[in-house]
């Protein structure tokens, strides 16, 4: 289960403190989960992370939160301390973790005070106590007024479980609920900078992500549930894919990681496009990628309201088919994340090609219009040899997946197999969702190898 399958009605806690205290590292212990990047380097995380985990027949959501510092040379410093603040009023209680190692520091000792004034139950975690040091040092932890310290080490699990006790001493969890219908699960990637962020903010409705000119700002894929119209979803925001030699090492390489993660457990994936800055082969690179795997794919072209003559959205629209001619299926989209422009139309299109991933064609239906086809359009001659399909049949849906029974799939020329998956599209209506189309020979459709 994800964390965006649990039920808003279960209490959230917010994660908080200074950076480079293992919070990151708490949050996945707690979840069970690798989502929140852990790198030994100040401010890695930016973003609010959203998970959550059972304990004793309970629910519990958490929220990681960016590390609150004095700001000066941060320029992300004041948009995470406004996510810190947006977290805390939304939550009913804090896990305030220190770094035991350290000891208690300026920094700790102002927010302390600053989760005093909110008023809210707060539980201090004596992080990184496996060592000599954070062992020395929890007595010192008292002096921030905020009762006995629960000393765990996040890296190792050590004291998690009576970390877990307590949260249910301090709130009450929600009942685990029966499985529901599975969520749209929609990732948005694209090159750094395209303004990824301020979609999912104009989608979402609220500040969810940090958004800033400087790009690389987001570094975690950001999970966020929301309804639209009745559907349930999730907008997955990621960060920036760039070129292989252009990634550095560290915290962005494992951003992009992370981004092609949530790209591959995505059903649907929007492929930002900046309107401003000319198509690139970067963008043709994401592309495949999500088409490698098997994605439904929306062309978003953003910041439409910057655009110096609207008027030619033919025009751009006919360069992107151009550019895009290995996925000519896919739709395209204009929005404008400041203006609203295009976004309840993007949201219906995602629903629409989440739909037509579930889609199952009838055997004979697909046969028929297989056979027409190879009828009005013979295949080619490969090696003295013709393609011969003796059956064809749906094996699987997301991505809907048809298995050609033939006589020798070497025969098989590629462009005689995209004529088929565009016939096969133009017949049953797979606008927007990749299609696989498998070939098989003779031996294994008699010995009925399974679909």
């Amino acid at each position: 289960m994800t964390s965006s399958d649990f039920p808003s009605s279960a209490p959230l806690l917010a994660i908080v403190g200074r950076p480079n205290v293992g919070k990151s590292a708490l949050f996945n212990r707690l979840t069970s989960a690798n989502r929140a990047l852990v790198e030994d380097l100040p401010g890695t995380t930016r973003d609010r992370i959203y998970g959550a985990f059972d304990w004793n027949g309970k629910q519990v959501r958490v929220v990681d939160t960016g590390g609150l510092g004095d700001g000066q040379g941060d320029p992300f410093g004041p948009a995470i301390r406004r996510g810190v603040e947006h977290a805390l009023s939304e939550a009913q209680a804090v896990l305030f973790v220190v770094d035991a190692a350290a000891g208690p520091t300026a920094a700790d000792y102002e927010i302390a005070e600053m989760l005093r004034r909110a008023n809210q139950p707060v539980l201090l975690v004596a992080n990184k106590t496996d060592t000599r040091a954070g062992q020395q040092n929890l007595l010192e932890l008292y002096a921030l007024g905020l009762g006995e310290p629960f000393a765990v080490s996040a890296i190792h699990g050590k004291g998690i479980g009576d970390l877990m006790d307590a949260i249910l001493g301090l709130v009450e969890g929600a009942e685990i609920p029966e499985p529901g219908a599975e969520r749209i699960r929609v990732a948005i990637i694209g090159r750094p900078n395209v303004g990824k962020s301020s979609l999912t903010n104009a989608i979402l409705g609220q500040d969810r992500v940090v958004v800033s000119d400087v790009p690389g700002t987001t570094r975690d894929p950001i999970d966020t549930p929301f309804e639209f119209e009745g559907h349930s979803m999730v907008l997955i925001d990621t960060a920036g894919i760039r070129r292989k030699g252009k990634i550095e090492r560290g915290v962005e390489r494992h951003s992009v990681q992370r981004a092609e993660q949530a790209a591959d457990r995505a059903d649907v994936v929007l492929l930002i496009i900046d309107q401003t800055e000319p198509l690139t082969a970067q963008d043709t690179h994401i592309a495949g990628y999500a088409l490698e795997h098997g994605k439904g794919i929306i062309l978003v072209v953003n910041k439409w309201d910057l655009a110096e003559d609207r008027s030619q959205r033919q025009q751009f629209a006919e360069q992107i088919d151009a550019q895009y001619q290995f996925m000519a299926w896919a739709p395209i989209q204009f929005t404008s994340a400041v203006t609203g422009e295009g976004i309840r139309d993007l949201l219906e299109l995602v629903v629409h090609v989440a739909e037509v991933r579930q889609q199952r064609v009838p055997t004979s239906e697909l046969n028929r219009a297989v056979h027409r086809a190879m009828a009005e359009h013979g295949p080619p001659t490969v090696r003295n040899q013709k393609l011969k399909v003796l059956y064809v049949t749906q094996a699987a849906v997301s991505p809907p997946t048809f298995v050609f029974f033939v006589n020798n799939p070497a025969t098989v020329h590629f462009s005689y197999e995209r004529f088929l998956e565009n016939r096969i599209r133009a017949a049953f209506g797979f606008e927007g969702t990749t299609v696989r189309l498998v070939f098989r020979g003779r031996a294994e459709h008699q010995i009925g190898v399974p679909a």
